[in-house]
């Protein structure tokens, strides 16, 4: 490798169709088996055309220092090849040879598509702080943070509100749920926000009767004389009941769904096309505007 033309470093320039972030690790790793005074590494990202590859060439050459890439395009990565050759200026391609062996062994052409290691990194970077935040506001908690919430649930006790929010939340949406408790009101927060995000739950009265005194043999806890009471149950789901009218918010019985199936009605409820997917939100439906239908 030259030293560059302008001083006494070595110049590697990192040309990526991406941000160029990997090949810079492996760049590094590689430089630390070696006893250098001084290299710089420059990157070159978002190289897409034939053109600007050119230009990276040129760049490279002008600097007398070498080209590491990583260009998921067969037609760029020869043009690097061939146009570098003629220019005098070496090219190294970490990702081309891979490719080729990975097809032949799985009998599939690539998709060559830049930027997919990052995205799919992105993704899963959102579904563990969709799964974080909806574990800080289950159950009411931090009622200040119900801006941020894409779904908010709201329910009395043992209408499912904690399993689907976890069950959403990984999928990449960041869930809240709210308690309804009787004859108290809802936090203030949940009013300011915007409705269209919000959907009660419900579940009939015997199913839920049954549902907290199994709760209750499980904690191996006396039976509460309101929780498990049949007229106490039914109370407490038609003052829920009439907040969700009063509100306008749209209401899932939950009583003979499962987690999935309810999951997928309520997406249908609350998405809506402009608001951004990176994770499992495509092909679901419009989200009703904020007060929406009864």
């Amino acid at each position: 490798m030259n030293r560059s033309s302008s001083g006494g470093r070595y110049q590697i320039f990192i040309v990526s169709d991406a941000t160029g972030a990997t090949a810079e690790l492996v760049v590094r790793a590689a430089l630390a088996q070696f006893q250098v005074a001084e290299v710089e590494i420059c990157r070159l990202p978002n190289i897409r055309t034939v053109g600007e590859v050119r230009r990276a060439i040129e760049t490279a050459q002008a600097n007398k220092g070498i080209i590491v890439h990583t260009l998921v395009s067969e037609e760029l990565r020869h043009v690097l090849l061939r146009e570098g050759r003629e220019r005098g200026v070496e090219t190294i391609d970490l990702i081309g040879p891979l490719l080729l062996r990975l097809s032949n062994q799985l009998c599939m052409p690539p998709l060559v598509q830049p930027g997919l290691f990052r995205q799919l990194g992105q993704e899963s970077l959102q579904r563990i702080e969709a799964i974080e935040y909806t574990f800080k506001h289950d159950d009411g908690q931090d009622p200040l943070g119900l801006d941020r919430a894409e779904i908010v649930f709201v329910g009395v006790s043992r209408t499912s509100k904690t399993p689907l929010s976890l069950y959403l939340a990984g999928k990449g949406w960041r869930v809240a749920n709210v308690p309804v408790i009787l004859h108290l009101p809802l936090p203030g927060r949940l009013m300011t926000i915007d409705q269209g995000r919000i959907v009660g739950l419900i579940v009939g009265v015997e199913r839920l009767v049954d549902l907290r005194r199994d709760r209750l043999e499980r904690k191996l806890a006396p039976a509460a004389e309101a929780y498990a009471k049949v007229e106490d149950v039914r109370a407490e789901l038609s003052y829920s009941r009439s907040l969700f009218r009063k509100a306008g918010w749209p209401v899932i019985d939950m009583s003979c769904k499962s987690i999935e199936e309810a999951a997928s009605e309520v997406l249908t409820l609350v998405a809506t096309p402009e608001t951004p997917q990176p994770v499992e939100r495509k092909g679901v439906g419009n989200r009703r505007k904020s007060g929406g239908s009864k």
